[in-house]
């Protein structure tokens, strides 16, 4: 059966807003997993006796500079630090979260949240149909609430959005004239082709995480219905999924320096 998303209905300003309670409830459990990691890294932090959380951060911290290094020179590229460190430990922290388990909850009748039904009658309905088509014992409307906030692509569109703001925004503040120009390099006649390259940066970076992350958790459900019979592809497909997860926060934190390079350090030649 498929599970519903607990969206509510708002009207701001005379437009229907749907907020995802369950993304929401994932990015704030994410940035206080990702908080308490930093501030354990910190609390005792010594030049000569670190600890092992003090050495981690510290790994992790070499490694996102390397992530800089390679794109770009290291004394323009030390502002962007903060933001590949928060970048990857948020992204890779949220890619774990739903590795371990689900949390699913059962709806036989409409439920609501601040006033605003989340499990409508109709959402009942359907998911009592689609049971009796299939031939399985009707549960109730089932609604997911704990799951990888990158399996949702509204979240990794946000993330990709805010990067590619950015870039630009650093492009036009800091690297202003090379900025505009790249738009009609070589020639005037690849704008066109220059505009459609920067449309498609966002695309590239939240499609492609939102992808990973969500298919790899269709296929934990999917080997989970297998019963007993599934536990050791289970196994396997965990350990797969950690790596695919860290490879994709690698991959996010890599093409972000790479676009703000590309705005920043820009040169004729």
């Amino acid at each position: 059966m498929d599970h519903l998303k607990p969206l509510i209905h708002l009207n701001l300003f005379g437009n229907d807003v749907r907020f995802d309670l369950s993304a929401i409830l994932m990015i704030v459990v994410t940035s206080v997993i990702v908080f308490i990691l930093a501030r354990a890294a910190v609390r005792k932090a010594s030049v000569t006796d670190p600890g092992k959380m003090q050495n981690f951060m510290e790994w992790v911290i070499e490694f996102v500079e390397g992530i800089i290094g390679t794109s770009m020179d290291m004394k323009k590229g030390k502002a962007f630090l903060s933001l590949g460190l928060t970048l990857i430990m948020f992204i890779f922290v949220g890619n774990m979260l739903g590795l371990p388990a689900a949390v699913v909850t059962e709806h036989h009748h409409p439920s609501s949240f601040l006033g605003n039904e989340f499990v409508t009658q109709q959402d009942i309905d359907h998911a009592e149909a689609e049971a009796t088509r299939k031939g399985e014992e009707f549960h109730g409307a089932e609604v997911l609430w704990w799951k990888s906030p990158t399996a949702d692509v509204g979240v990794t569109m946000a993330l990709a959005l805010m990067v590619v703001v950015l870039t630009h925004f650093m492009g036009m503040t800091r690297n202003t004239r090379h900025y505009w120009k790249h738009y009609i390099d070589p020639n005037p006649a690849f704008l066109p082709l220059n505009l459609i390259k920067e449309v498609s940066k966002p695309l590239s970076l939240g499609l492609r995480l939102y992808g990973n992350i969500f298919a790899g958790e269709v296929m934990i459900s999917v080997i989970m219905g297998l019963g007993v019979v599934g536990i050791p592809a289970l196994v396997v497909w965990q350990g797969f999924s950690m790596f695919v997860g860290a490879i994709q926060s690698f991959v996010f934190v890599m093409l972000t320096m790479v676009y703000m390079s590309q705005a920043i350090v820009h040169e004729d030649h």
